[in-house]
């Protein structure tokens, strides 16, 4: 009867062994997309900013006006 209870007590821990390497796996792939995301929500909020000074401080372009004939 022990070694029945011992198989089963040994499948019983694979399979929480398993499942917690894939919970930790799964934890470990979202930090690092988050992180990634962190990163490129900043570098687009300081890219808008930069492109928005120069748009501000950009001299207006004016047309010549055209010569008719």
């Amino acid at each position: 009867m022990t070694e029945n209870s011992t198989k089963t007590r040994d499948q019983a821990e694979s399979a929480f062994s398993k499942t917690q390497t894939q919970f930790m796996a799964r934890s470990r792939t979202i930090s690092e997309i988050d992180a990634v995301t962190l990163e490129r929500d900043a570098k687009t909020l300081r890219l808008r900013e930069l492109r928005l000074e120069r748009e501000a401080n950009a001299v207006p372009v004016t047309s010549k006006p055209t010569k008719r004939k």
